[in-house]
């Protein structure tokens, strides 16, 4: 297993209330050409946790940060308009804190991130230090 010490949260930037999949983000993610999914895990909006790439492979999900990390990506981020926006449905934020909870016990010592911490994204549209208390 590759070391971990990171845990990386984004969005699929996608409209409030659209119902996409792990397999609809694996689908976009080879159209650009890469080898699967970019994600370790995608949370879906009924609060459904569906696995990407396995932990022990390289994700494809923020520069120069993946080798030691691992993705998870939650549908939405986006209003109506487009505009970002913290989009979670109450069964996300708890799929969400649980899954962390998970992976910080698996993983002792990571920290919590978003996206936009390591690029100039609102991904994933909320505030992970505040929410995560780091």
């Amino acid at each position: 297993m590759r070391p971990i010490n990171r845990i990386i949260l984004h969005c699929s930037a996608t409209k409030e209330g659209q119902p996409f999949t792990a397999k609809d983000i694996h689908e976009w993610h080879i159209q650009r050409g890469w080898k699967s999914i970019g994600y370790h895990y995608v949370i879906l909006l009924d609060g459904t946790i569906q696995t990407g790439r396995l932990e022990s492979e390289i994700g494809a999900h923020t520069t120069g940060q993946n080798s030691n990390s691992i993705g998870i990506c939650y549908i939405g981020g986006l209003d109506a308009k487009g505009k970002p926006k913290d989009t979670r449905t109450i069964h996300q934020k708890k799929a969400l804190t649980s899954l962390v909870s998970d992976l910080l016990k698996k993983y002792p010592g990571s920290t919590v991130h978003g996206h936009n911490e390591f690029a100039n994204k609102a991904c994933p549209c909320f505030n992970v230090k505040e929410e995560f208390n780091q």
